[in-house]
């Protein structure tokens, strides 16, 4: 019961106790006692809510980072991940498989800020050999909420 409760919960944070407990067929009060309990257990970690950023003029700009490091002995990957984590500039820190060893989601105000966090903090660490950024021209879904409604393609049609 706890998954189903988890993953209701991660759908839309603002369903209540009463609405997860008619959803699961349970009462209000032990669905109160599982999400205690998740929350206990570290499971869950906080609640959000998923902002459509683009529909601010100017509120802040975003970037994927493709960051390669070499790890140090006994400590892998951790180190470097939790030195990155601790930025106010970053969102969300991936171990990845591939081409790249941590992939970090960065904002801020302009695209300079970024470019200037990303060679003045990010490259200068000492365990990163290199970086690669992609500025987020558009999002369309996150955290498994779709932004972009009714989409149509505005590239135009081509007769033949």
């Amino acid at each position: 019961m706890k998954i189903e409760v988890l993953k209701l919960l991660s759908k839309n944070a603002k369903y209540s106790e009463e609405d997860i407990a008619t959803m699961l067929g349970i009462s209000a009060g032990e669905v109160t006692d599982y999400i205690k309990q998740l929350e206990k257990e570290g499971l869950i970690k906080g609640y959000k809510a998923v902002i459509d950023w683009e529909k601010l003029d100017g509120a802040y700009v975003s970037a994927i980072v493709e960051v390669n490091v070499v790890p140090k002995a006994g400590l892998g990957f951790e180190e470097v991940a939790e030195k990155i984590m601790k930025y106010k500039e970053v969102e969300s820190v991936y171990l990845m498989s591939g081409n790249y060893d941590l992939n970090v989601i960065v904002k801020g105000k302009t695209l300079q800020d970024i470019a200037r966090f990303v060679a003045k903090e990010l490259a200068t660490i000492d365990s990163v050999t290199s970086t690669t950024t992609h500025f987020v021209m558009r999002r369309y879904k996150e955290m498994d909420v779709e932004l972009i409604s009714g989409m149509s393609d505005d590239r135009g049609q081509i007769w033949v």
